[in-house]
């Protein structure tokens, strides 16, 4: 499979499971309709109508495209961390029962982990 060129920090996000500071992504505040896809080999992960604004600085969305996005338990135990399914890129982590959405789900998502393509 061929993938995207990566910068030195979207390296260190997506395949080193690294963080972006809160309130400093491109997406954390977009309102736009259409994909969010993976930025590193563009498999659609998330639809803008499952995206809301959970306060916490990151792109959160309630739902993922079916069979996109991957949970594996952190080695500690204590949170789950969601990757693309297509080739393993750390997204960020899924956090369940807050209560912030009808579905009771927040995947918590780095803006550099996703590339957008707008819906006409």
């Amino acid at each position: 499979m061929q993938y995207n060129e990566l910068n030195d920090f979207e390296k260190h996000v997506i395949e080193n499971k690294g963080t972006e500071r809160a309130f400093t992504g491109e997406y954390y505040n977009h309102k736009a309709n259409g994909i969010y896809a993976c930025k590193k080999c563009n498999t659609p992960l998330f639809k803008s109508s499952t995206k809301f604004d959970s306060g916490t600085g990151w792109p959160s969305f309630d739902d993922t495209i079916e069979g996109a996005v991957k949970e594996i338990l952190d080695a500690d135990g204590r949170r789950v961390e969601i990757v693309c399914a297509t080739c393993g890129g750390h997204l960020g982590h899924v956090f369940k029962g807050e209560g912030l959405t009808a579905k009771n789900t927040r995947h918590c998502v780095n803006s550099v982990s996703l590339n957008f393509k707008q819906e006409k």
